[in-house]
């Protein structure tokens, strides 16, 4: 079960668990009900890295699309995550995805699936649930459900659209423990780096990890807000940095 998630290096974010509930329901749904689901957000809000810890704790296959990539590529890209061999047409590798997703069990994580979107391979993605019947986890960006209105047949298989939530300052405390180990950083400062984010898990890292770095140049493992803006401690919200006029 999802609340049963605490992994040594893995913080347990709400992410985690929201994707995970939107994989659940795909595993565990009714025979009857259709098997494709959908987890969206703003880039940086932890998606990719939520949907690959649970693939890869449910035993199922992950693949994250990349722009170049044709169809022929993606298949080829699912058979070398089941250790296959692909076959010489694209239609043999179509038909050796379905037959190891259906004799698996196992569910079948596409992140990025914006790109698909862009190139019109959508279709594809619905063959191979219509082959297999296997749950299907699709990940992509805050537009992904409008844009796949398009392709009715294929919007109406999803069995549900799970929103990716904003990091929050339980977030926080998560990723301190693993982004900040041996640093205790108090809620005043993870409430600052949560406001900063925008939303974003990734800033909250990237401005955790800015802590550590600055706590331990100064030997002190305890740090506050008002420590870090006495020490000029920067950090990063995603603003472009202003142009300086000499």
């Amino acid at each position: 079960m999802i609340a049963e998630i605490n992994s040594p290096g893995i913080a347990r974010i709400g992410n985690i668990i929201q994707c995970g509930i939107a994989l659940e329901r795909a595993m565990e749904r009714s025979a009857n009900l259709p098997g494709l689901v959908c987890f969206y957000g703003p880039s940086g809000w932890g998606k990719s890295l939520s949907s690959n810890y649970l693939c890869n704790s449910k035993r199922g296959y992950y693949i994250q699309v990349k722009s170049i990539w044709s169809k022929k590529v993606v298949l080829q890209k699912i058979l070398g995550e089941m250790a296959i061999k692909p076959g010489n047409t694209v239609g043999e590798m179509l038909d050796q995805v379905c037959d190891q997703l259906s004799a698996s069990g196992r569910p079948l994580v596409i992140d990025e699936m914006d790109h698909l979107v862009e190139k019109k391979a959508v279709e594809l993605v619905r063959d191979i649930y219509e082959g297999s019947q296997a749950p299907i986890l699709i990940i992509g960006e805050e537009q992904l459900p409008q844009k796949l209105k398009k392709w009715e047949r294929f919007h109406g298989r999803i069995l549900s659209f799970m929103p990716a939530l904003p990091v929050s300052l339980d977030d926080a405390k998560q990723l301190a423990t693993v982004y900040a180990p041996g640093v205790e950083c108090s809620d005043d400062l993870l409430r600052k780096l949560v406001a900063d984010s925008h939303g974003s898990v990734r800033r909250v890292c990237v401005n955790l990890d800015q802590v550590r770095e600055e706590a331990a140049g100064y030997g002190v493992n305890k740090v506050d807000l008002a420590w870090c803006q006495q020490h000029k401690v920067a950090f990063y919200t995603g603003e472009a940095p202003k142009r300086r006029v000499a």
